[in-house]
C-alpha cells in the first residue's frame, strides 16, 4: 500500500492506494501545534478502524502547502510507519514539464493536480482546486504546465465578509432558490454563491481565450461539487484528483533507476 498525504491549510487529506486504486480515505485537521506523537496517534487508530496495519504501508508521498508542518509529519512517517517520506518538491520526476517562470513559487498540490488531470483527461486541460485558496491550473498540450490564477476560496470570502463588517452575520453557504434575496441572510448567500459561479465562468472563459483551443475543465476540493451544480463550464469532478496525482508521482520516481 502506498499512503499519500495532501496537507492543506485547513485539511490533511490521507488516501491508501492498494492495486493503483484508492482503498482508503480520510480528511484530518491541519494542526500547526500537533506533535508528531498526536498525529501517529490519530493515523494509527484511523488504520485500526479500517482494519489495515502500519506495516502494510510500502511508501509515502506527501505535498504540503504549509511548510511548518512538514517536520512534524516527516517524524510522525519515521516513527510510526518506519519509512522517510517523499515530498514533492522541484526536481522530482512528475511526467510533465513546468513552463513557470520561478516553478520553486509553485505548489506542490498544484503540480499533483497537473499531473493527475493531464494523465486522466489528457490535454488542453483546465484544472480548479476549491479549497482555502481557489487554484486554477492549464496543462497545455505535450504536458506542459502554463500557470493559472489562484483567488480567494469561497468559504474565506465569506469568512471575510462577516468578520469585516459590523451589521453582517456569519452565514451557512448554500444556493439560495432566487437570486434576489428578501433576506439579510438570503442577500448574503446570493451574493456569494452567484457571485463566485460567475468569477469562475469568467475565468475559465478567460483562460480558454488565451489558450485558443478548446480545453476541458476538472475541479476538486471541497466546495467543487456545489459550483460544478450550477456552471456548465465544469465538465469534471474528481475529489481525490491531487492524491491520484500523488500517487501518479510516487509511481515515476519509484519505478526510476
Amino acid at each position: 500500500m502506498i499512503l499519500a498525504m495532501d496537507i492543506g491549510n485547513t485539511n490533511i487529506k490521507t488516501g491508501l492506494f492498494q492495486d493503483g486504486k484508492l482503498a482508503h480515505y480520510w480528511r484530518i485537521s491541519t494542526s500547526k501545534t500537533s506533535t508528531s506523537d498526536e498525529y501517529g496517534i490519530l493515523l494509527t487508530h484511523l488504520f485500526d478502524h479500517s482494519h489495515v496495519r502500519l506495516s502494510d504501508v510500502e511508501g509515502i508521498i506527501i505535498s504540503s502547502v504549509v511548510p511548518t508542518v512538514n517536520f512534524t509529519i516527516e517524524h510522525m512517517c519515521l516513527n510510526y510507519f518506519h519509512l522517510q517520506p517523499m515530498f514533492v518538491v522541484p526536481g522530482i520526476k512528475t511526467g510533465i514539464r513546468i513552463s513557470y517562470e520561478n516553478p520553486h513559487e509553485l505548489g506542490s498540490d498544484r503540480i499533483a493536480n497537473a499531473v493527475a488531470a493531464y494523465e486522466e483527461y489528457g490535454a488542453p486541460i483546465i484544472t480548479i482546486d476549491f479549497g482555502t485558496a481557489t487554484v486554477f491550473g492549464v496543462v497545455d498540450e505535450g504536458g506542459v504546465f502554463l500557470g493559472g490564477a489562484i483567488c480567494p476560496g469561497i468559504k474565506l470570502a465569506s469568512e471575510a465578509l462577516s468578520s469585516g463588517t459590523a451589521k453582517l452575520p456569519r452565514f451557512e453557504l448554500g444556493k439560495p432558490a432566487r437570486v434576489i434575496g428578501r433576506t439579510t441572510l438570503t442577500n448574503l448567500q446570493s451574493g456569494m454563491f452567484y457571485g463566485y459561479v460567475g468569477l469562475v465562468q469568467n475565468l475559465i472563459a478567460k483562460i480558454k481565450q488565451e489558450i485558443g483551443k478548446p480545453a476541458q475543465v476538472v475541479a476538486t476540493g471541497g466546495m467543487a461539487q456545489m459550483i460544478a451544480d450550477e456552471s456548465r463550464a465544469i465538465d469534471h469532478v474528481d475529489g481525490i484528483l491531487t492524491l491520484k496525482g500523488l500517487f501518479l508521482i510516487y509511481q515515476r520516481n519509484h519505478a526510476a533507476p
